[in-house]
């Protein structure tokens, strides 16, 4: 694992990005909304309305360069604690997004999925999502996934009683329990383990997103805010990453020895 703190210069990337080395999965953190508001004298309100934009700019240039998954944390299950006006504005954007971005979705064949406790949110949230997730759900460009009402303890927590139950009732052995099992009962059974993850804003966590797929992930932090993240933005994070030697536990030496092999 390693950690890099990305620059907030506005200056246009001269390198190309090699098609060859792209993530395939990529995860962000969207944080800065409200610091993003506040600095224009605006409420936090005004902050998640545009990083709402932001996502449509990063999900179509994630499709444009070849990401095949993507997954944007959009609602923690500690969000839930948040001010019921913020919270209120955060549902309303969801329904209101999954509305707008259909023809977004449907144009650049993206599959739309989701993770987290969704059955918290609004019901009209849910059918939304319902509805979305149906109609996308043969496009094969790229997934994107939406973690909402999320957490990666919650997560965990429930793959464990999952694994125990089945143990209890004879349906597994305990000595079957490996890596691959508890992938099975994660919610992203589905989708492979992160190999770039962004957070914006300058903060150095993961608040509690994805904690066991992102073992062997690349990190990037940059101090641009959610709202003004864009595909310059994003391009800087994948020529970081492609700078990268992941080693997955292994020696540099040992890295050159198979590809000269």
């Amino acid at each position: 694992m390693k950690i890099e703190q990305g620059n907030c210069t506005n200056m246009t990337n001269t390198k190309p990005i090699d098609k060859s080395n792209i993530p395939q999965h990529v995860a962000i953190i969207m944080d800065g909304n409200g610091r993003w508001a506040k600095q224009r004298g605006k409420k936090r309100v005004f902050g998640h309305e545009n990083g709402a934009k932001a996502v449509r700019k990063t999900v179509e240039a994630c499709g444009n360069i070849g990401v095949k998954y993507l997954t944007l944390y959009a609602f923690s299950t500690e969000n839930w604690k948040r001010p019921k006006l913020e919270v209120d504005t955060l549902m309303r954007l969801l329904i209101s997004s999954l509305r707008k971005e259909m023809k977004t979705l449907a144009k650049n064949n993206i599959r739309l999925n989701t993770i987290g406790n969704t059955k918290d949110l609004p019901k009209v949230a849910q059918k939304e999502l319902a509805e979305v997730i149906e109609k996308t759900k043969t496009n094969d460009q790229m997934v994107l996934t939406i973690a909402l009402s999320y957490g990666a303890r919650e997560e965990i927590k429930n793959a464990v009683k999952l694994i125990a139950s089945k143990v209890k009732n004879n349906i597994i052995s305990e000595d079957a329990i490996d890596e691959s099992m508890i992938n099975e009962h994660l919610y992203t059974h589905d989708l492979p383990n992160v190999d770039l993850m962004i957070r914006t804003s300058g903060e150095h966590r993961l608040s509690n997103f994805l904690l066991w797929q992102v073992a062997y992930a690349e990190f990037y932090f940059t101090p641009v805010l959610w709202p003004d993240f864009n595909e310059e933005e994003l391009h800087k994070a994948i020529l970081n990453y492609q700078q990268r030697e992941r080693r997955f536990g292994k020696t540099s030496e040992q890295l050159k020895q198979n590809v000269d092999a």
